[in-house]
């Protein structure tokens, strides 16, 4: 019977070694941009929820007040609306009490 025996070359052992590493590497990689694209629009959608349900809250006074509120402040009491100050900034600004006001919602 022949043995034979084989002597694993410089690049053998480097390929085996090498390639494993480079593809965990890029599926760390596409998993971390996955994940920050998910994160962003998490954020994009909790803004645009935000502006929505103060919009919708106007709305609702308007209709049921007859005018709309003059601050932000008397929606969210009134109205239920929840804005999270560490998080988002709001611009209210009204010009008339039959003109539906200007709402700005900018992520801090």
């Amino acid at each position: 019977m022949r043995r034979s025996v084989f002597k694993k070359s410089a690049w053998d052992t480097l390929r085996s070694c090498v390639i494993p590493i480079i593809f965990t590497a890029a599926m760390t990689g596409m998993v971390i941009f996955g994940l920050r694209q998910v994160e962003a629009s998490s954020r994009a959608e909790g803004l645009r929820i935000l502006e929505e349900s103060i919009y919708r809250a106007v709305a609702k006074c308007y209709a049921v007040e007859g005018s709309y509120p003059d601050t932000i402040e008397y929606v969210e009491s009134q109205y239920s609306v929840h804005i999270d100050r560490s998080k988002y900034a709001v611009h209210y600004e009204i010009f008339a009490s039959n003109i539906l006001p200007e709402i700005t919602v900018i992520e801090l």
